[in-house]
């Protein structure tokens, strides 16, 4: 592929993109403000999360959410001064709490992420310093008793629908399984064939050193514009000076949007705020990932300690971290897993890029050279390596083995 491509955005899809475009022969720039994944790929829960294929906006979710948004003990919370700038998002948000849509997305969701581990693999073969961070796994789900298990009936047969089906532990092999979870805990939904990330920012690194070792240039710019002639791309412009290449791939996140915006689209994307509290040399911790379902984040042990992070927090990008989620994540990783201690703490707040539908945007932009992979919502880390693959092969000029509509970015069209 005789092509220079130019990536903008140096997180998990970024980077990805980059190693498939190089594997498929072309010369590439990757370009971001911050050293490689030090943005929103630095601070995720680490999960090589394959069955997390049903969105947020289940069935049922409208009349639940104020109960949500008053509980403090609640996963979801919101800046209130935010929500009349959140509001026309939130209401194109909550159309798709509908089984239709709902559906329809787990089914788009589970094409790109369903085989996560394998991707994550295929990445980092040949990659010795990027594979060490790659690990399969089961991953738990953490309940009460079953009977909180069976509350959640609807998503779990959605994913048996899609091919997630759980091994369920209940009582005394609870502990059996692993003595970390504590007698607030009678049940686990067990996933195979999943996996996490030992260190996610240390894994982003090592994939941007492996991209530039095998001939990648990396540069850290900040990107204004993006320059079309005759209605395709032929450079960006940055503060630091235009870069001249034959194709774009945007993949900043919820940084895509203001130029998205330039190129004469708008699309509906919002920042789901998620923090996390790494406890730092745990010992005690579980195994393997656990979503706690008490508090809806997950328990990841990696190389620095235990990571629990989650939470929806709705506030934009301008404002800093809340206390509240913090506070709510120690709580409930200390009623979960009692017998765990450590030596101090971190704590970290990032954006998630969650476009109204829940499903990213990937394509080309109307023929121009411009390709889209950002709006991953919570699995970003997840979907990352195969979003880079298919839009190497469009590039390559190969197309991808399944249907890419639900993924179009003119779905919400140029207005929205």
């Amino acid at each position: 592929m005789d092509k220079h491509v130019l990536v903008i955005g140096a997180g998990i899809v970024g980077v990805s993109t980059g190693i498939w475009l190089q594997r498929m022969g072309a010369q590439v720039t990757l370009v971001d403000k911050a050293d490689p994944g030090q943005g929103t790929s630095f601070g995720n829960a680490g999960v090589l999360a394959s069955c997390a294929v049903v969105p947020v906006t289940e069935p049922g979710l409208i009349p639940k959410a104020p109960g949500y948004l008053l509980n403090p003990n609640s996963p979801l919370f919101m800046r209130w001064s935010y929500l009349p700038k959140l509001a026309p998002w939130l209401v194109k948000f909550l159309r798709n709490a509908t089984d239709a849509q709902t559906r329809r997305i787990t089914g788009a969701l589970t094409s790109l992420i369903g085989d996560s581990v394998d991707q994550h693999l295929s990445l980092t073969d040949g990659l010795p310093g990027a594979r060490a961070y790659v690990h399969p796994s089961d991953y738990v789900f953490a309940y009460a008793d079953k009977s909180v298990f069976q509350k959640e009936a609807y998503g779990w047969g959605l994913r048996h629908e899609n091919g997630f089906v759980p091994g369920v532990i209940e009582g005394n092999a609870v502990q059996e399984y692993d003595p970390a979870y504590g007698p607030s805990i009678s049940c686990l939904a067990v996933m195979k064939e999943h996996g996490f990330i030992s260190d996610p920012g240390g894994y982003v690194t090592a994939l941007a050193k492996a991209f530039e070792d095998l001939g990648g240039r990396f540069r850290q710019a900040d990107v204004r514009d993006i320059t079309l002639e005759s209605g395709q791309v032929r450079q960006i412009e940055t503060d630091a000076g235009p870069i001249e290449c034959d194709a774009v791939v945007l993949t900043a996140g919820i940084w895509s949007k203001p130029i998205m915006r330039k190129l004469g689209l708008n699309p509906p994307l919002e920042s789901e705020r998620g923090y996390h509290v790494l406890f730092k040399e745990a010992q005690g911790a579980p195994k393997v990932p656990t979503m706690i379902s008490s508090g809806k984040f997950v328990a990841t042990p990696m190389r620095a300690g235990l990571r629990c992070a989650g939470i929806v927090e709705f506030g934009g990008i301008e404002a800093g971290p809340s206390e509240a989620p913090f506070a709510l994540l120690r709580r409930q990783m200390k009623q979960a897993l009692p017998d765990v201690t450590w030596s101090g703490e971190d704590t970290w707040m990032g954006h998630r890029p969650t476009l109204a539908d829940s499903l990213p945007m990937i394509g080309e932009l109307q023929r121009k050279g411009v390709y889209t992979g950002f709006g991953h919502q919570h699995i970003g880390l997840t979907g990352g390596p195969k979003t880079g693959r298919i839009i190497a092969s469009m590039i390559a000029g190969q197309p991808a083995n399944m249907d890419m509509s639900p993924f179009d970015p003119h779905r919400f069209g140029p207005q929205q």
